[in-house]
């Protein structure tokens, strides 16, 4: 808070909108946000800042003018705004005034009452088991050529084993794998950014996956990072699996994600471990338990 307060202290409910736009921008930086998010947050902002006269002043502004606003974005713009876009432009603003008014510079914040609208994204693409076993059989493939390659199956059976994001993957270091401990081999999940921490954890390790890891290790001789590569080149490695395995799908790091989180919910894993697990809130929860719900019927 004392950080916030230090960002906003130049800003008074008389101050005009772009100058408040510049100060939430170096407190979103300082908050160790996504620089996607913070691009997306900006790009939002502006509209609205484009949209008032470039002398209206924070404090002169209603809930009624932020609910004008948004009729003119979805009906009056001329340019496409989605129901995803829209919710995601209503959430950034409410965050925007949110921070204004926690920081004393409003004495009421216009936002609060703006009618959030949430939109459910489609229903992820998962494996089928057959499928699981014609890319892990794929994968184990590499490790049998002439040249052997355990790097395939290494990244794969992990992603799927443990469901976690394309970065949580590329962050991975060495020494955040533990094979001494008591409850069986373990990996750690770290963030750097303080406002990220809820989202570390520790994940069990397959026993399976430690013979290709040796392998893998072996191999290439990682130093630091367990996959030292881009996003782009490890997104291409199980782009390639899915081809050998001869999959109708795109593999992907989310595809794996999805469908490690629905096999443990086949599995009857109990709903809050498959949350930590997967180092969601328990609001971004709700969502992809729904979502799982609506999968697991769907096959039925």
């Amino acid at each position: 808070m004392a950080e916030s307060a230090a960002v906003t202290a130049h800003i008074t409910a008389n101050t005009t909108i772009a100058p408040a736009v510049n100060a939430y921008e170096v407190y979103l930086n300082d908050q160790h946000r996504s620089p996607y998010t913070v691009k997306a947050f900006l790009s939002d902002l502006r509209l609205m800042t484009n949209y008032f006269s470039p002398d209206r002043a924070l404090g002169d502004i209603t809930t009624n003018d932020l609910n004008k606003f948004f009729e003119w974005m979805q009906k009056e713009r001329g340019v496409p705004c989605s129901p995803k876009t829209l919710a995601r432009r209503i959430t950034t603003i409410k965050s925007f005034f949110r921070w204004l008014y926690k920081n004393a510079t409003l004495v009421l914040d216009p936002a609060e009452r703006v009618v959030q609208r949430s939109v459910m994204s489609p229903l992820p693409e998962i494996l089928s088991e057959d499928e699981i076993q014609a890319i892990t059989l794929a994968a184990d493939r590499y490790r049998r050529k002439a040249k052997p390659d355990a790097r395939p199956y290494t990244l794969l059976y992990l992603m799927l084993t443990t469901g976690m994001k394309k970065r949580e993957c590329l962050g991975i270091h060495l020494n955040h794998l533990d094979f001494q401990s008591p409850d069986g081999p373990i990996l750690f999940i770290r963030y750097a950014a303080p406002i990220s921490r809820y989202k570390e954890r520790k994940l069990p390790l397959a026993e399976e996956w430690l013979q290709a890891y040796e392998e893998y290790v072996a191999q290439y001789k990682p130093t630091e990072a367990l996959f030292p590569w881009s996003p782009r080149r490890l997104e291409y490695l199980l782009e390639d699996i899915g081809k050998d395995a001869g999959l109708n799908k795109h593999l992907s790091f989310d595809m794996c994600r999805w469908t490690y989180a629905l096999s443990e919910y086949r599995r009857g894993v109990e709903n809050d471990r498959i949350r930590q697990n997967l180092g969601v809130s328990k609001i971004q929860w709700r969502e992809l338990n729904l979502k799982l719900k609506q999968m697991v019927t769907i096959a039925e």
